[in-house]
């Protein structure tokens, strides 16, 4: 059995990133509203990492402040290779003499599992010097080619611009990703040159290096090489993006949700959907999205930061924003908008309304056009709505404010005081009748019209 040893995440992200053409660091645009270096420390953090570095260069200021409490960073400057950029990482493992993990912060998507994978061949009986994890993508391109024996081990690394066109026709490539005691990875790192077409320290290196001390290195093969896809421009963040949206789909109708036309759908990382959610065309999850068993959410609805309850349903063109809370067999319809608001228990709100910083019961009804004040321009207040009370339409609750149990209000009010529970409050102008009035003004405007028509 191998004996599972502390270990360090190394993650590379000193790179510029012009292909991006932007002022936010590359590792920091997001995917699935998460940045991508996040995904990745996401799935280093499932094995519990003793200690995590992140190489930082171009940029700087952005990662050090993102990784504030998270991870330590180490500065590349300047950028000499890869080689160079994990030797930078040294100075931050002062003393650790655990296994170290070196991962990318551009390439997000690679697997617990297969970090786990690395670290496990690392201790197995051979004790390699090198663990580098290899894969086969369908177009070779210009990655960099791992030469080896059939039982894995490794009898040569080469970057592409440096191979033969022997080398080139080999198939395994390197993804980057390797792992090794911190002693040796170090030690060989030290002895690494720079003797090659870009005058840079290579990090694949270490394995050349070892192999001449008459140690070997093996390689480890993902079984699916989109986990190594590497991020360098807009176009690869979008076909990331795309990549991630689809792998989420198939899980989402794998653990029992319903969507209506797939391709249509995007969620966010971290949405979380029931069993027998239906799921509508062009819906859109922001982050920190619950949605509970049997809801139902239509067409064109954009939801973040809400919680959904059991049976609920949400649309369409619905816009639940951070706060809002739909309560068991709640119902708000179309265009209706939820920001910091409770709809309690069976309540709905089904169309053209807007509740904010609110709270409504059980059971009430908010007619269509409500709309709760609840900003004075300086602070926000809070209206509150009992159960089973009913809001006639085009209705204005002015908070701070607070409608009773069983209260109604009627349509066209603009309500800035409390009412209690049981009462009926209406604020209207008075309504005044003129009999007859309009057939003669209509009789009036006529004849105008048609003698103005008359030549003069």
């Amino acid at each position: 059995m191998i004996q599972k040893r502390e270990f360090a995440a190394v993650i590379l992200a000193a790179g510029k990133g012009t292909r991006m053409k932007s002022d936010l660091h590359k590792v920091l645009h997001p995917i699935a509203g998460r940045p991508m270096i996040d995904h990745l420390m996401a799935s280093a953090a499932e094995l519990g990492p003793a200690k995590t570095v992140v190489v930082v260069g171009s940029g700087r200021e952005q990662l050090e402040a993102t990784m504030a409490g998270r991870a330590e960073t180490s500065l590349q400057e300047p950028q000499l290779g890869t080689g160079h950029a994990v030797q930078q990482a040294q100075a931050g493992l002062d003393g650790f003499d655990g296994d170290v993990l070196i991962l990318y912060g551009d390439v997000p998507f690679v697997r617990a599992k297969t970090m786990q994978a690395m670290l496990d061949r690392l201790h197995a009986d051979d004790a390699p010097a090198v663990v580098v994890l290899g894969f086969e993508p369908e177009d070779p391109l210009q990655y960099g080619r791992v030469l080896a024996h059939e039982d894995g081990r490794i009898a040569k690394m080469v970057e592409h611009k440096d191979a033969t066109e022997e080398e080139r026709s080999c198939r395994l490539c390197n993804s980057g990703l390797m792992a090794a005691r911190a002693s040796d990875m170090f030690e060989l790192l030290r002895r690494v040159g720079n003797d090659n077409s870009q005058g840079e320290y290579y990090l694949v290196d270490v394995v050349n290096v070892a192999n001449a001390d008459g140690r070997h290195s093996a390689v480890v093969v993902t079984d699916d090489p989109d986990e190594v896809r590497g991020i360098n421009s807009r176009a690869e963040l979008a076909a990331a993006e795309a990549h991630w949206q689809a792998f989420r789909r198939e899980e989402a109708m794998a653990d029992g949700v319903t969507l209506k036309a797939p391709e249509t759908v995007f969620f966010s990382y971290d949405t979380k959907l029931g069993r027998d959610v239906v799921i509508e065309p062009n819906v859109v999850f922001g982050p920190g999205v619950s949605v509970a068993d049997g809801a139902h959410i239509k067409a064109f609805s954009h939801i973040e930061g809400a919680t959904i309850g059991e049976g609920a349903q949400a649309g369409p063109f619905a816009r639940l924003r951070p706060g809002a809370v739909m309560g068991k067999n709640s119902f708000v319809g179309n265009f209706v908008e939820m920001k910091a608001a409770v709809l309690g228990e069976g309540a709905k709100a089904s169309h053209l309304t807007y509740l904010g910083d609110a709270e409504v019961g059980a059971g009430a009804n908010i007619g269509a056009g409500t709309i709760t004040c609840n900003y004075d321009g300086y602070f926000k207040h809070r209206t509150v709505v009992g159960e089973n009370a009913f809001i006639g339409s085009n209705s204005a609750l002015i908070a701070p404010v607070t409608i009773g149990r069983d209260a109604i209000v009627a349509a066209g009010s603009a309500v800035s005081g409390d009412v209690a529970a049981g009462d009926l409050r209406m604020v209207r102008g008075e309504q005044i009748v003129k009999p007859g009035w309009a057939d003669r003004f209509h009789d009036a405007m006529k004849k105008r019209k048609a003698s103005a028509k008359k030549p003069g």
